[in-house]
């Protein structure tokens, strides 16, 4: 993506007076970031759970682009990731939850908050057959979901919980923040408006601070969307809104990965950064005693590793998420948060990436984000009206 001109805008990051923007536009970042974090998912996939060394040692180096599934062939009885074909351009379920919740936005054309996840995200899970590239097979959404996420069915649809504490008792974890990129990109530029939304939404799915990695994540995207962002203005955007943990890691993850400029040298020390807030422990598929549960002082690990990657990486997008990647555990989220926000800063996505996922994953990953920018502008424009209509109100309250 490169700037629609050349000529400076003063150094303010914003427009020319001619309303020509100097740097990618509002569809460019809608369609970088999910095209982003949809390849970013579908690279991390295949190696989700391993160590960096063990996926150095299973690939005899570094993960570069698309790889198959761990086991080979025998994907579809291998423990632990039976039956699920990950590997081969297949994206997994963070990039089915974030194309759901572009169809509740596509539906309701405004705000979301809880109640809308209720009305509309929960009976699509459950509802509607969709193709599932790692089931190759068509199936309902809700199929392929993990238990975390199949929390928001049970809590909601068969529990009748009020949808702004559904999330309560659930397992704490990167569950709500994966696919928290559109609300991000609907408040392009404004990240304590996305954090508050995201908030918002993430009670029906989390508590604590998976809750909290939501609200941040889409603020991250927001920053990430204003013109002029940098790694260094992400960061700072989050910083300023997160809490308690959350805050912390964040805070020291990126203070690590600013001494680096590849991956390669940054994975060991971002990991030794995060895990003290990091509750899974060393060993991911087998987590800790107090794995996911609910704390003021302690973070998920996605977030602030994907930050951390992108610091690194200067903002390039090829190199965060290669060091997403490789970086292992979680992965294919780290990967996909960490492609959003590149995506959304104007970083290109690999066109050898983004066909192949495509085509492998049998999905159109550009529509979603062609539908979502149609509905960012509609928001905007009912934001203005609500807003001017506001301030008349207050000042026929003699405000000003």
């Amino acid at each position: 993506m490169t700037p629609k001109t050349e000529e400076s805008d003063g150094g303010s990051g914003g427009t020319r007076e001619s309303g020509i923007p100097v740097g990618p536009t509002l569809e460019e970042r809608v369609t970088g970031a999910l095209v982003g974090a949809a390849v970013g998912d579908a690279l991390g996939g295949p190696v989700e759970g391993y160590s960096p060394d063990q996926i150095l040692q299973r690939h005899g180096g570094r993960v570069h682009g698309v790889v198959g599934p761990w086991n080979g062939d025998d994907w579809r009885t291998a423990r632990p990731i039976a039956p699920y074909h990950k590997g081969d351009g297949h994206v997994t379920d963070d990039t089915l939850m974030t194309h759901a919740l572009i169809r509740v936005y596509a539906t309701v054309r405004d705000h979301l908050d809880a109640y809308a996840l209720a009305d509309h995200l929960v009976p699509d899970l459950m509802t509607n057959p969709r193709w599932i590239p790692e089931l190759e097979a068509e199936a309902l959404p809700l199929q392929r979901l993990f238990l975390a996420e199949k929390w928001l069915v049970t809590r909601i649809h068969y529990g009748h919980v009020d949808p702004r504490e559904a999330g309560v008792g659930n397992i704490v974890n990167c569950g709500a923040a994966m696919y928290m990129a559109p609300v991000g990109l609907v408040n392009a530029a404004d990240p304590a408006a996305a954090y508050a939304e995201a908030i918002d939404l993430a009670g029906a799915h989390q508590s604590s601070y998976g809750r909290e990695a939501a609200g941040v994540f889409a603020a991250a995207v927001a920053a990430a969307c204003a013109p002029g962002a940098t790694p260094d203005s992400v960061v700072a955007a989050c910083l300023s809104l997160a809490k308690d943990g959350t805050r912390a890691a964040i805070e020291q993850v990126c203070e690590v990965a600013a001494r680096h400029r590849d991956f390669e040298s940054a994975l060991t020390p971002i990991r030794d950064a995060v895990a003290p807030y990091d509750t899974v422990g060393p060993d991911y598929r087998q987590p800790s005693l107090a794995a996911r549960r609910p704390s003021r002082l302690h973070a998920i690990e996605e977030l602030p590793v994907a930050l951390g990657m992108v610091v690194t990486a200067g903002g390039d997008y090829r190199h965060s998420v290669l060091g997403a990647v490789n970086y292992g555990r979680d992965c294919d989220s780290i990967a996909t948060m960490a492609g959003a926000v590149t995506g959304a800063l104007g970083s290109p996505v690999p066109e050898e990436w983004s066909k192949r996922v495509a085509e492998a994953s049998r999905l159109d990953l550009w529509s979603p984000a062609t539908a979502l920018t149609d509905v960012a502008r509609e928001i905007f424009e009912k934001d203005v009206h609500r807003r001017r209509a506001h301030e008349r109100a207050f000042a026929g309250l003699g405000g000003r």
